[in-house]
């Protein structure tokens, strides 16, 4: 199973990823996690364009959706193992929710793989810029905004769970697992 976690930044992914992984390995699951970027040179030097202050401009925006795209190939292989529950903070839905145009972006990203299940970790923007207190170029509420409702209406094609993720660590843990469980032949009733 190919599990995705999207959400605007400060909406906890990463440590409900970490939550999850060690919730689904106590109940005998093989797991994978991942991150985009990666920690390839593409993706190193993804993370080096995401701290340019000038990074908004149309041609730069362009040159970062294709850097991603390039990224996300070099994890391909891993996404079809089988064998493994594969669970990755982002994925392709990120580049659609991010960046423009999205047609453009679409097509850069038609051999992404698409996930079994995408969890999004739904917080509003004024939340967000507070819980990252600007860390990157993109940490606006205006902005986190428009992204939030762009990922709210690419989910409609995708199995999806939304999460409340301004809940306490704990609540969002058991929330997701419940959303989880019945892929994977767990009773959701029996999550405490």
């Amino acid at each position: 199973m190919y599990i995705v976690f999207e959400g605007i930044d400060g909406s906890g992914k990463s440590t409900q990823i970490q939550m999850l992984e060690q919730w689904l390995e106590d109940n005998g699951f093989r797991v994978e996690t991942m991150v985009e970027p990666t920690d390839s040179e593409v993706g190193k030097l993804i993370r080096q364009f995401l701290q340019n202050p000038d990074a908004t401009g149309d041609t730069f925006q362009k040159a970062l959706a294709l850097l991603f795209a390039a990224d996300r190939m070099l994890i391909m292989d891993k996404l079809e193992d089988e064998s493994k529950i594969i669970i990755s903070d982002r994925s392709y839905i990120s580049s659609l929710a991010y960046q423009e145009p999205f047609e453009w972006v679409s097509v850069l990203n038609k051999y992404a793989k698409k996930p079994d299940l995408v969890i999004l970790l739904d917080l509003d923007a004024k939340t967000s810029v507070s819980r990252t207190s600007g860390q990157d170029t993109f940490e606006n509420e205006e902005f986190l905004t428009g992204i939030r409702q762009n990922y709210l209406n690419l989910l409609e094609d995708y199995e999806h769970q939304i999460i409340d993720a301004t809940n306490g660590v704990n609540k969002v843990s058991s929330d997701i697992k419940k959303a989880v469980a019945p892929y994977l032949g767990i009773c959701p009733d029996c999550i405490l």
